[in-house]
């Protein structure tokens, strides 16, 4: 690649950003590209699973330490050669937790980070419940060329979504970056991806990829390790292989239109009264674990119709002579 392709990929705590954004570096760097992972949220634990698992000494953390702090105590190799960076926060119930976001890229900067690895790639991993201070800088000061976010059709994660559409329609006269698309993640059903699709269709904005659920994802998280690596035959492997070719190839860098209070509430409220109406549908099938196992429910009721029903021993009478 000629020039060096920046991307930050925002969502809500818990939505699985940090788990996306690890699949997409470890897959671009099955493509031969040279990665830096930039984890942008308090926990740092962005790139864990580029690890096997283990914790990095973040920017904040050298720093306060007093010592020089060297690029060797900042930057860490991860799976196939991934540059694993984690800002830190500050210490717990101290300091504004974006503060860690602003001090590492301005210490990346001074060092010339960029200029010595010449990553093809830098994914910034960014908090998004709030857009804010330091967690806006990769928008505020067009760090980032583009921007994606994470979000399933949870409420919350919506709204967090929409909230940073706001952050980039306000900063996006004065050289901000610009949005490229929805990753719609834990994306089962099809009324999860029909309630996504009409917040896009309702913002303006594009689906990059559907992501599904899948324990695979549990499994390879658990060993320390992202999809790519610990489960790289697997279907959710290539799922993130065809996000990540797609992020690579995408030029579409465009302003949203972001639902107002107003607008947004009405919005989930007319999505409540479809998903009640389907609830109440004779042809309703109850659900109980089909939206984290699709195909699980034809399974338990196999389970439920095999099952020997249990019965009560009868009960033993002593007899007992008559005497005489």
């Amino acid at each position: 690649m000629a020039k060096q392709k920046n991307i930050a990929i925002y969502g809500k705590g818990g939505i699985g950003k940090s788990t996306t954004s690890s699949n997409i570096s470890a897959a671009l760097s099955e493509l031969g590209l040279k990665v830096m992972q930039i984890g942008c949220d308090p926990k740092s634990d962005s790139t864990n699973t580029l690890r096997g698992g283990r914790f990095i000494p973040t920017v904040l953390d050298s720093l306060r330490s007093g010592k020089r702090v060297e690029t060797s105590d900042i930057i860490h190799e991860g799976f196939n050669g991934v540059l694993c960076v984690e800002a830190g926060g500050p210490e717990p119930g101290v300091g504004c937790a974006g503060r860690g976001i602003i001090t590492a890229i301005e210490l990346l900067r001074q060092r010339k980070v960029f200029e010595e690895f010449k990553p093809d790639v830098v994914i910034y991993d960014v908090l998004g419940d709030v857009v804010c201070g330091g967690f806006g800088i990769p928008i505020r000061e067009g760090v980032a060329e583009q921007v994606y976010t994470v979000s399933s059709s949870d409420f919350m994660a919506i709204y967090a979504a929409n909230n940073l559409f706001k952050g980039i329609k306000k900063y996006s006269n004065s050289g901000g970056a610009l949005f490229s698309g929805i990753i719609a993640n834990s994306t089962n059903l099809p009324i999860q991806r029909e309630i996504i699709e009409d917040f896009a269709a309702s913002t303006k904005t594009t689906i990059a990829e559907y992501v599904p659920r899948s324990l695979t994802v549990t499994k390879s998280e658990l060993q320390g390790k992202t999809v790519i690596e610990g489960a790289p035959e697997s279907e959710q492997a290539d799922v993130y292989r065809v996000l990540a070719k797609k992020i690579l190839s995408n030029q579409d860098r465009y302003v949203p239109a972001p639902l107002d209070t107003d607008q947004l509430k009405d919005w989930a409220e007319s999505w409540s009264d479809k998903l009640l109406e389907v609830r109440d549908s004779p042809t309703h099938v109850k659900c109980e674990l089909e939206c984290i196992v699709p195909g699980a429910e034809p399974i338990i009721a196999k389970s439920r119709s095999q099952r020997i029903p249990m019965t009560k021993a009868p009960t033993q009478r002593k007899t007992v002579k008559a005497k005489g």
